[in-house]
């Protein structure tokens, strides 16, 4: 089973009879579910949609500016429509494609992520610097994805770049979304919240977006850099240290004099598009495909127990797919991980002694947490696996040591960076029904 070049999905594993028992292991579950994965990147890889959304463009740009974690694909696909513009690239580290760093015109910078670094604040400095040397009547192309929060920041005065990381940590370890984080850090950024509009003056912008937000609200992408958005209320419960940051010197509010008018923006892959090429890909298996429309969220743990129940009790045969982003609220020291293997993790203690049904979570950006795993792939056995390794599961999720032992039972899902940035996926495949004995009440 493979995707092919084009993107077609070809599979020999399962008879073409409709029923998916005919499927033999589960080393061959695995694989299905990792090739639908490689089919939902293929339909949201930044390359791909960035040349396709340019193809047809005669007027020249006066520099490129890709930011976030998908950002080298984005700038590649620009590039084959425009091999000589400028451009900035501002990506995490390990997100540039070789090719680029070699490719004239081309500056590279990289920085922290998910916690902002020194090179953060370097990068906003720079993409400053270029955006006041690019001409002022050719229009700009700026190329956003998710990770941009933390990758490029200006800093109002009275904020040190030591507050803005422990602003992040906690953050990140609070349980809350991306949007309630989003309005913390737009109050703390000379550049988010649309604040970046004041350094373009009357330059025409074209952005293109792929979007890491549930919604998929351009105001939350890289926290709106180009979006004015109204202040949004801040969370309760913020520590006293975090309050008092916020009203120390509180940056200017993004223009009003229209000049967002000037920003011809548009959203070209998200977390929907790529199920959509997922459920494409399952339909050539000739199983019953369930595409779910909920947008899975709030506490990983819970999500991962709550799908694992349905599936051994309720669930119809054949392959389920979701998408969604959740949350964990780490302890204070965590160990390897992040909220798609806790999801996975908690999901296998549920599914522990069933057969027939194999889950997988991942993260689209190929990074999981502040780890180079993507997610976990789990089944019946993968509980008793860790136990096996002389780990105890139910500890190392209390823990949020998740990665350890799913490295153990060698149930991790490894992609590297995968050009692309729209959230998470869940997909699963539930081949039998489980034995009445086992149904969890």
């Amino acid at each position: 089973m493979l995707l092919t070049d084009d993107g077609a999905f070809q599979s020999g594993m399962l008879a073409r009879t409709g029923h998916a028992s005919s499927l033999v292991n589960r080393a061959e579950a695995q694989a299905i579910l990792r090739s639908l994965l490689e089919a939902a990147l293929h339909a949201v890889d930044g390359r791909i949609l960035v040349a396709r959304a340019l193809h047809a463009r005669a007027e020249p740009f006066a520099g490129v500016i890709a930011l976030g974690k998908a950002a080298s694909s984005m700038l590649e696909g620009a590039l084959q429509a425009q091999p000589d513009v400028p451009a900035l690239l501002i990506t995490k580290d390990g997100h540039v494609s070789p090719k680029l760093r070699s490719h004239p015109g081309v500056e590279v910078r990289e920085a922290g992520h998910p916690l902002p670094d020194a090179r953060s604040l370097q990068a906003g400095r720079r993409l400053l610097e270029f955006i006041a040397a690019s001409p002022k009547n050719v229009p700009l192309l700026f190329l956003l994805s998710g990770g941009a929060s933390s990758l490029v920041e200006v800093l109002p005065t009275g904020v040190t770049l030591e507050d803005w990381i422990r602003v992040n940590a906690w953050l990140l370890t609070s349980g809350l979304d991306i949007h309630t984080m989003n309005a913390v850090r737009k109050r703390l950024s000379c550049i988010k919240g649309g604040r970046l509009l004041e350094h373009l003056a009357d330059r025409p912008v074209v952005v293109l977006m792929i979007s890491d937000v549930p919604g998929d609200d351009p105001a939350s992408i890289g926290s709106g850099l180009l979006v004015p958005s109204p202040e949004a209320p801040l969370p309760e419960g913020l520590p006293n240290w975090i309050e008092r940051l916020l009203v120390t010197e509180p940056p200017s509010p993004a223009p009003e004099d229209g000049r967002w008018r000037q920003v011809e923006s548009r959203i070209i892959a998200t977390n929907a598009m790529a199920l959509d090429g997922a459920v494409q890909a399952a339909t050539c298996l000739g199983v019953p495909v369930h595409r779910h429309p909920e947008f899975l969220q709030g506490d990983a743990a819970e999500v991962g127990e709550r799908l694992a129940r349905w599936l051994r009790s309720a669930a119809p045969l054949g392959l389920h797919l979701w998408g969604g982003e959740t949350t964990v609220r780490l302890p204070p020291e965590p160990g390897r991980g992040g909220r798609n293997q806790h999801l996975a993790l908690s999901a296998a203690l549920v599914l522990e002694g069933t057969t027939g049904i194999t889950m997988l979570a991942a993260g689209s950006d190929g990074t999981d947490g502040p780890t180079a795993d993507a997610g976990g792939c789990v089944d019946g056995t993968t509980a008793a696996l860790i136990r096996a390794a002389g780990f105890d599961p139910v500890r190392a999720l209390a823990a949020a040591d998740s990665g350890t032992v799913l490295a153990a039972a060698q149930a991790l899902v490894r992609l590297g960076p995968t050009g692309t940035n729209v959230m998470d996926f869940v997909l699963a495949l539930k081949e039998t029904s489980a034995p009445a004995s086992k149904v969890l009440d």
